[in-house]
């Protein structure tokens, strides 16, 4: 299938459209955001430019095959079986990887997909869905109404041990996402409700295979995405070709007093203290070299519960901020946040 081509089960909003040229027309009038995309994807140049999330740097320009996110579309498909007059909902935006994806998918696939603006509460006042994909605070602030989705996909930021916990006997199918746009959005999946086996590793979809390098670091082999190896920055533990376990990134390794951190991992721990958004990073220190700060969004908290930290991993000091910088796709930009303590 082909970017000229429409599924001819595919219905946006529930409107069939028998040709192309009125699918582009609907959109112009109805949804100025996905009219936008439209244009793009219909047009005769083989890629689409997207930007990636700026949440640990500035953000850039990167051309994807069309090919590739055709591919990428269909394997999410095969994954968890979603095949023609699947009903779906669109409820992020349509200018980042994640929300384009969700057209391509409908398209190709032929499902019925609805399309609204997104927001913190994208299930209320909602019917039932097939399947949809949202953001952690979108799933948290949906836990009532979860069971109106049979698959929910979660991305665009990691989902917290205490929200792990209100998922883990909820109704529908859950999956937490491994990916970025470099690799047209996720690529592995991890299983986070009981309903589909709980999981503490990532699966790979079909058609990648997994490597390590000598960083310890993840090398995505992705033929059907990717015309050469993704190297990235993320420190796994490799299980074999198509399953591995996420520790943190390489580039936020902190450095105190010659003892490597990861904040990664120190998060994970504070997930179930600390019911507020934080993050833990380091500033400069004389005598250490870096010293591990946490860094708070909202009202201050009197007593934190460290026993679950090292003596190293505990932060030297904490800052509160009001309300965190974030980037246009709704990540917390650190790298932001931090520059301005």
């Amino acid at each position: 299938m082909s970017n000229k081509e429409i599924h001819p089960k595919f219905k946006l909003n529930g409107i069939h459209f028998n040709s192309i040229k009125e699918l582009v027309a609907y959109s112009e009038k109805e949804l100025p955001a996905v009219h936008e995309f439209f244009t793009e994807w219909f047009s005769n140049r083989k890629y689409l430019t997207v930007y990636t999330s700026g949440s640990t740097g500035k953000p850039k320009a990167i051309r994807l095959l069309k090919e590739h996110m055709i591919n990428s579309a269909l394997a999410t498909a095969k994954y968890f079986e979603l095949n023609d007059n699947v009903s779906a909902l669109l409820c992020l935006s349509p200018s980042y990887i994640a929300g384009k994806m969700m057209l391509v998918r409908a398209i190709v696939s032929g499902w019925n997909l609805d399309v609204i603006e997104p927001t913190s509460h994208p299930l209320e006042k909602r019917k039932m869905y097939d399947f949809t994909a949202m953001v952690p605070l979108q799933v948290y602030n949906s836990l009532a109404n979860l069971h109106k989705v049979k698959t929910i996909i979660v991305g665009g930021g990691a989902v917290s041990k205490t929200l792990q916990k209100d998922l883990i006997n909820v109704r529908p199918k859950m999956y937490s996402t491994y990916g970025m746009t470099e690799t047209v959005t996720h690529i592995a999946v991890k299983k986070l409700s009981q309903l589909n086996g709980i999981t503490n590793y990532f699966e790979a979809l079909p058609g990648i295979t997994l490597e390590e390098d000598d960083r310890g670091c993840l090398v995505i082999n992705a033929p059907n995405i990717s015309k050469k190896q993704i190297i990235t920055n993320d420190l796994i533990n490799l299980i074999d070709d198509k399953h591995f376990c996420w520790k943190g990134r390489f580039d936020n390794v902190i450095n105190s007093g010659g003892v490597k951190i990861l904040p990664e991992r120190v998060e994970d721990k504070l997930g179930s203290v600390i019911e507020q958004r934080f993050f833990i990073s380091s500033i400069k220190d004389d005598a250490l070299g870096e010293k591990v700060i946490l860094i708070i969004e909202g009202k201050k908290i009197k007593n934190i519960d460290y026993s679950a930290l090292d003596k190293y991993e505990r932060p030297k000091e904490v800052f509160y901020i009001n309300k965190f910088k974030e980037t246009k796709s709704g990540k917390i930009s650190r790298k932001t946040v931090v520059d301005n303590l």
